[in-house]
């Protein structure tokens, strides 16, 4: 089995908790802070390293707990998908660029309504390109579990975008 290292295994996964964080708090110092605390975590942890088939997958396990466990003391819900994704090419319209921005939003706003699982594993997958497999390591899932959440998100989404666009609500 591969040794593992903090420096060099651990530490770097340190923007990809931070994004995962901050999906669930929308709050940057509370992301920040839940990253340190699965950094301390993992490095009290670091004995079992080599008997984790993932330490990625289990680091993000601990983000997310603690993500939630603190909008779960909070009593906030998750409303918002992270900003900045809707850079648009220099050749469009100012219409063009208008129209995008609203569809983003409509898009945003249908994945926000979405049950929290389901949330989470469309920005595990969809955002972060995480494997089936590993998502289902974070989430306690199996892969078809997860395969089958997703599928569901995504054709929410699709159904309601299509009722919008189609009767413009």
């Amino acid at each position: 089995m591969k040794e593992i290292s903090f420096r060099d295994d651990i530490l770097p996964l340190k923007d990809k908790l931070f994004r995962l964080a901050l999906r669930i708090t929308l709050n940057k110092a509370d992301a920040e802070d839940i990253v340190q605390e699965t950094l301390i975590r993992m490095w009290n942890k670091r004995d079992e390293w080599s008997e984790m088939d993932s330490c990625e997958a289990y680091a993000l396990t601990i983000c997310r707990n603690l993500s939630l466990d603190l909008c779960a003391r909070a009593g906030r819900q998750n409303v918002a998908i992270d900003e900045g994704r809707d850079e648009a090419p220099a050749e469009r319209t100012p219409y063009e660029e208008l129209d995008a921005r609203q569809r983003l939003e409509i898009v945003k706003r249908l994945i926000d309504q979405l049950p929290e699982v389901q949330r989470t594993i469309m920005e595990l997958r969809d955002v972060e390109g995480k494997s089936y497999r590993e998502i289902g390591e974070v989430m306690h899932l199996s892969e078809d579990q997860v395969k089958v959440y997703l599928f569901r998100a995504r054709q929410k989404v699709k159904l309601q975008f299509s009722k919008i666009e189609g009767y413009g609500l």
